[in-house]
């Protein structure tokens, strides 16, 4: 009777999640085209599941190897058992023996990580979600036992007449439940259905280049303008492309996002892990009355609904996401950064704003103003452009127009406007002139680098900043770009490339770095308090930048006293996406989280790199710690170096990329 019922029920269950598979394919495929190489992304499958992503789980050493029972247990205990008692290769004599003992050993150790799994969820902590999750550990015990138990006889443990009472246990077990839940289910909805939608988008992921080791691909994607009867951005759940939708279908509802989004933890109506099941709800059409994690700081849990070619954000009645969720987005990359599934967030929000922005012309707060200055004067500020250099009226700096040719092009940045990144500019100066640097200034030639408006959504503004400026770099030669601002950094280097701007461009930590090492910089020591130091958003996790400033400030004999959200876990200072510019309210400031976490460590100052921290930390009130830029504290503690022997072959030390 087993050996006749099992394949029947095995291979029903097959059809069954065959069929949630075509369905789930026509949800995804609702969308937008994308033009992504099939068969090479399945032949990267394995390498991109295995590597990347265990490499963003294995953060989590317990939860790694939990995965690692279950996940890896289940894949195998289902293929053995298919073979085994689908196929009948597991006779107890001969190769297909073999097979059996095999199977046991998949289920139980996916046995032995449910049981993980079971403690974790006793108690789970406020940022995995609820509802059907809590009945995961069931499901993969009932799968795993009921696999075990069935297979015993098969490899003569048990006979294969043994009571009925114990087949009756396995196949209830393993049909009503395992089955169900573990095949069926990862097509058709439940807490398995990451596993079938994770792995195609792994192998389909709209950022193939972010895959292997030290690669990273954050740049947005540029929109095509030329298109005039394309629709700007993103309206209703099917203007995403078909790759990005099933991204968010591949939401295992970790809530690792939730757990460092900055605008969440400070109680802005923004939660990253129910933006993305707002999508899933989209998608499909209905409401979000099932979601069972954390909703929107201060927004209920059933206040949204819509359909695939609804709106997503309704100008009248209810929709799925409200204009606010979107603007509370710092886009600082930390939900994209901890999301073990590889799902890009903030390409998402962008793609909505850009339609809010462009299409509707919906912008809030002080960002219409920001937008219209960036059109009309080529800054964010509305300032004459013709006073960008005013603040170096003293420092005679040279300038591109006039020297055509220099190894380094010093981008000021939208700080050649404020008093405070003054300082921080004529720092930089004062060290580039140090090390004896050939470098120049594009003056009143430079335009803002568009990033502000980029983030904004208007993409037009963006693309017309940037081409002027890709044609007035194309004027002059020069071997490298460096900026103190990590956001010009970012957009020069990562965003303008698809627009015909290629260069290479340094921040001014990695290139103070460089010469200091070079021997071209020397510094008296430190004799200041305790130092911790703030990793910029946008030279980090969006750069992988994070050695080079804590060298520099190690060269000046600084010990850095880290703070507990440090590196690629930074907490977002608040300045980035024009979060300051569209200023939603929340229960707290971004900043003032950022500066308890400052104070916690006793550092009596905090080292930063770009302007927009430099602007937020400061704006804390009643701070304890005083904030300056490495720039300034590199500046302050050069000594004059001893002269370079000068040789035929030799007239002065200089890095090796410039010889």
């Amino acid at each position: 009777m087993l050996e006749t019922l099992l394949p029947i029920l095995i291979f029903a269950a097959l059809v069954v999640a065959v069929a949630g598979a075509r369905r789930r394919v026509r949800l995804w495929r609702q969308g937008r085209p994308s033009d992504v190489p099939l068969f090479k992304g399945l032949a990267a499958l394995p390498r991109r599941y295995l590597v990347d992503l265990h490499h963003v789980v294995g953060r989590d050493k317990v939860m790694s190897n939990t995965h690692v029972a279950t996940a890896g247990g289940f894949v195998a205990a289902a293929v053995l058992m298919i073979l085994v008692h689908g196929l009948g290769l597991g006779a107890s004599e001969g190769p297909g023996g073999v097979l059996g003992w095999l199977l046991l050993a998949a289920s139980a150790a996916m046995f032995a990580g449910s049981l993980f799994v079971a403690r974790r969820r006793r108690n789970p902590p406020a940022r995995l979600s609820r509802g059907p999750w809590m009945r995961l550990p069931k499901s993969l015990m009932a799968f795993s036992l009921g696999v075990f138990l069935v297979t015993l006889p098969t490899v003569g443990i048990l006979p294969a007449d043994v009571g009925s009472w114990l087949l009756a246990l396995a196949l209830t077990a393993m049909v009503v439940w395992g089955l169900a839940e573990m095949v069926v289910g990862m097509t058709w909805g439940g807490p398995m259905k990451h596993a079938f939608a994770g792995a195609l988008h792994l192998a389909f992921h709209r950022r193939a280049e972010r895959f292997g080791e030290g690669n990273r691909s954050t740049g947005l994607k540029a929109l095509d303008l030329e298109d005039h009867d394309a629709k700007l951005g993103v309206e209703t759940p099917a203007d995403f492309t078909w790759n990005q939708l099933l991204g968010f279908d591949a939401c295992v509802q970790c809530g690792r996002c939730e757990a460092v989004c900055p605008a969440f933890a400070a109680g802005q109506p923004l939660n990253p892990k129910k933006l993305i099941q707002d999508m899933v709800v989209g998608m499909a059409g209905g409401s979000d009355a099932n979601y069972a994690g954390s909703p929107y700081p201060g927004k209920p849990v059933g206040e949204h609904q819509g359909s695939p070619h609804g709106p997503i954000v309704a100008q009248k009645g209810q929709a799925l996401v409200d204009a606010e969720t979107l603007w509370s987005c710092t886009t600082c990359r930390a939900c994209v950064e901890e999301c073990p599934m590889m799902i890009e967030h903030v390409d998402a929000i962008v793609d909505m704003r850009r339609f809010l922005t462009l299409e509707r012309g919906e912008t809030p707060n002080k960002a219409p103003e920001v937008l219209d200055n960036l059109i009309a004067t080529d800054n964010p500020g509305g300032f004459d452009p013709g006073a960008r250099m005013h603040w170096a009226a003293d420092l005679e700096l040279p300038l591109m127009a006039d020297l055509q040719q220099v190894d380094v092009l010093l981008w000021l940045g939208d700080g050649a406007y404020d008093m405070r990144n003054q300082r921080t500019l004529r720092a930089l100066v004062k060290v580039l002139r140090a090390a004896e640097v050939d470098f120049a200034v594009l003056g009143n030639e430079e335009r803002d680098s568009g990033d502000v408006a980029r983030r904004l959504g208007d993409e037009a503004t963006f693309q017309s900043l940037a081409r002027r400026n890709i044609a007035t770099l194309a004027k002059y030669r020069f071997q490298h770009i460096v900026t103190c601002d990590p956001h010009s950094f970012h957009v020069l280097g990562n965003e303008y490339g698809e627009l015909g701007g290629h260069y290479r461009v340094y921040h001014h930590s990695t290139y103070i770095a460089e010469l200091h090492e070079a021997g071209r910089l020397a510094f008296r020591p430190w004799k200041g308090g305790s130092v911790t130091y703030h990793d910029p958003c946008y030279l980090g996790r969006y750069n992988g930048e994070f050695e080079a400033p804590r060298n520099v400030l190690r060269a000046l004999g600084i010990q850095v006293a880290e703070m507990e959200r440090s590196g690629f876990r930074s907490r977002c200072c608040g300045g980035g996406g024009g979060a300051p510019i569209t200023d939603i309210p929340g229960k707290r400031r971004i900043p003032d989280m950022r500066m308890n976490d400052v104070e916690a460590t006793g550092a009596s100052l905090v080292a930063v790199g770009c302007p927009q921290c430099t602007a937020m930390l400061e704006g804390v009130v009643d701070a304890g710690a005083e904030v300056r830029d490495i720039a300034e504290l590199v500046a302050d503690a050069l000594v004059a170096r001893p002269a370079a022997k000068v040789t035929p072959s030799s007239r002065q030390p200089v890095l090796e990329e410039e010889v």
